[in-house]
């Protein structure tokens, strides 16, 4: 985030130099409050452009074998131009590529979910999901891992047929 920081004020310096030297070119007749409006100007564009390529660039860095699952939009009153174009600050990946099979019951994976979002360090949950049941609950120690033929507990949350996460992990073997 510091670096964040340092790249606005420096795109706000830069902005604001070339209002002076278009001032100084004008021989002084361009009015001096150029100056603060390109400052700022060159501030905000800043920031609007790193909010909305945040998700992308942090999509590129992903190792092999993890892919994101899910992403979150959000908008908000002090951004509106979010309205037109909702930018992307959260977002879910999973570890496909490291995932595991249970011994027992190949139907029941395991694998790791993180947890991005804009401005906070990267969360890592572990997760199994059923294929069988088409379900997921956080990995714990207490979780009942259910058979073929028995009800999930209430620890289990459903997912859709179409979820991401499950397709990735089960492909066409739901039923």
């Amino acid at each position: 985030m510091i670096w964040e920081l340092i790249a606005t004020v420096c795109a706000g310096l830069g902005a604001a130099g070339m209002a002076l030297l278009l001032r100084k070119l004008s021989a002084n007749k361009a009015p001096r409050w150029l100056i603060p409006v390109f400052a700022g100007a060159a501030m905000l564009g800043f920031q609007i452009h790193s909010e909305y390529t945040w998700f992308e660039h942090h999509r590129s860095r992903l190792p092999q074998g993890v892919m994101v699952v899910k992403t979150i939009e959000q908008t908000a009153i002090w951004r509106p131009w979010s309205y037109l174009y909702p930018q992307t600050l959260r977002f879910i990946a999973a570890d496909i590529g490291n995932a595991s099979a249970n011994q027992q019951d190949p139907a029941l994976k395991l694998v790791d979910l993180y947890f991005f979002e804009r401005r906070a360090a990267a969360r890592r949950v572990p997760q199994v999901v059923t294929c069988t049941h088409q379900a997921q609950a956080d990995f714990t120690a207490e979780l009942a891992l259910p058979s073929a033929d028995s009800a999930l507990s209430k620890d289990w949350r459903p997912l859709a047929a179409d979820d991401p996460l499950l397709q990735a992990l089960c492909g066409n073997k739901t039923s």
